[in-house]
C-alpha cells in the first residue's frame, strides 16, 4: 500500500494494514476574520429597559453567542463561488447603576450581520438518503457552510437616545425570541443601549467527497467506561497511577546563563569575588612574574 503513502517519512508501508473508502467533507474555500462590531444595539426585555430608564449608567458585563444563522446563495457574476450571509445573536448581561443603591442587572439580545464570498466549486449531483421525507431533497448541488466562532470580547458601552423605529428588530426569529423570559422592547424607548464586541470566527465551505486512505488501524477505545464521572475505587490505587513529582523536589528559580562558571551562585558576590575575568587576569600576572624571576 506504499503508493498511498505521499510522505514516507510519515507514514511507513510496514504500518499500513489495507486501503479503506471513506466519506468526508472537503473544504473548498475558507477564511477567518476578526470583527470590531461597534456600537450595536441591544434589545432589552421590558423590565430591564425600564431600569435603564432610570438608570445614570451602563456597562455590559457578559456576552454569549447562542445562535448564529447561515444563509448560502450563488453569485451570480462569479461562477463557483457562493455569498455567505450569517447573523449572529448574543445574550446581552449588563450592569446598570440606578442612585446609590447595587447595581441592577440588564438582560438582552444583540445581532450581527455579516457577508462572505468563497469559492465552493461546481457539482452538478443531487443527494437522497433514506433520512429525507418523501419527494423532499435532503442536498442539492448547493456546498455547505460551516462556521466557528468564539463568544465575543466586550470592549465598551454607552447609552444612548433616540426614538427611530430599528428594522432589524422586525427581523428577530421567534426561536430566538424564545430563549427570554419576557418581552423584547424594539421600540418606543427614550433609552438604548449599544455595545462594541470583538468577534473572531472561521468560515468555510465543503462539499461531500469519497476519499480512499491508508489505514494503520481501526480506532477502539482503550480507556474502560465507570458508571460515575468519580469512577469509585480504591483511591491508593488511583494514587499509585500518578508519577511521582521529580520535578517539584529540584530547585529553580535562578537565571543559568548568569553564572560565570566559577561555582558561584547569582548573587552579588559573583561580581565582586568570583569573576572569571579577573581571575583569568590574575594567572595571568603569576604566570608571568614566574618567568621574570626565572630569568634572573
Amino acid at each position: 500500500m506504499s503508493e498511498h503513502c505521499q510522505e514516507p517519512l510519515c507514514c511507513r508501508p510496514d504500518d499500513l494494514h489495507c486501503a479503506l473508502a471513506i466519506h468526508t467533507q472537503k473544504i473548498t474555500d475558507s477564511c477567518r476574520d476578526k470583527d470590531c462590531i461597534e456600537d450595536i444595539r441591544v434589545y432589552l426585555s421590558r423590565e430591564s429597559q425600564q431600569t435603564l430608564e432610570n438608570a445614570s449608567g451602563a456597562k455590559v458585563r457578559t456576552a454569549d453567542l447562542i445562535y448564529t444563522s447561515v444563509n448560502v446563495t450563488p453569485v451570480g457574476f462569479h461562477p463557483n463561488h457562493y455569498c455567505i450571509d450569517l447573523v449572529f445573536y448574543y445574550r446581552i448581561i449588563a450592569d446598570a447603576m440606578v442612585g446609590t443603591c447595587r447595581p441592577a442587572t440588564l438582560y438582552g439580545l444583540a445581532m450581527f450581520p455579516k457577508r462572505a464570498i468563497l469559492c465552493g466549486e461546481v457539482s452538478g449531483t443531487h443527494i437522497f438518503t433514506n433520512e429525507c421525507s418523501k419527494l423532499d431533497i435532503c442536498e442539492d448541488h448547493m456546498p455547505r457552510a460551516v462556521v466557528e466562532a468564539l463568544d465575543p470580547m466586550v470592549l465598551s458601552t454607552r447609552i444612548g437616545c433616540g426614538c427611530s423605529p430599528d428594522p432589524c428588530a422586525q427581523q428577530i426569529p421567534e426561536s430566538i425570541l424564545n430563549i427570554f423570559d419576557e418581552e423584547l422592547v424594539t421600540c418606543g424607548e427614550h433609552k438604548k443601549l449599544y455595545v462594541t464586541l470583538g468577534q473572531f470566527s472561521i468560515i468555510r465551505l465543503e462539499r461531500p467527497a469519497q476519499l480512499v486512505v491508508p489505514v494503520l488501524d481501526y480506532s477502539i477505545p482503550t480507556k474502560q467506561c465507570c458508571d460515575n464521572p468519580g469512577c469509585s475505587e480504591n483511591p491508593c490505587d488511583l494514587f499509585a497511577r500518578i508519577p511521582f513529582p521529580t520535578a517539584e523536589f529540584a530547585p529553580t528559580g535562578c537565571d543559568q546563563e548568569q553564572n560565570c562558571g566559577c561555582g558561584c551562585d547569582h548573587s552579588s558576590d559573583c561580581d565582586s569575588n568570583c569573576s572569571c575575568e579577573r581571575n583569568r587576569e590574575r594567572s595571568s600576572d603569576r604566570s608571568c612574574e614566574r618567568s621574570c624571576e626565572r630569568t634572573t
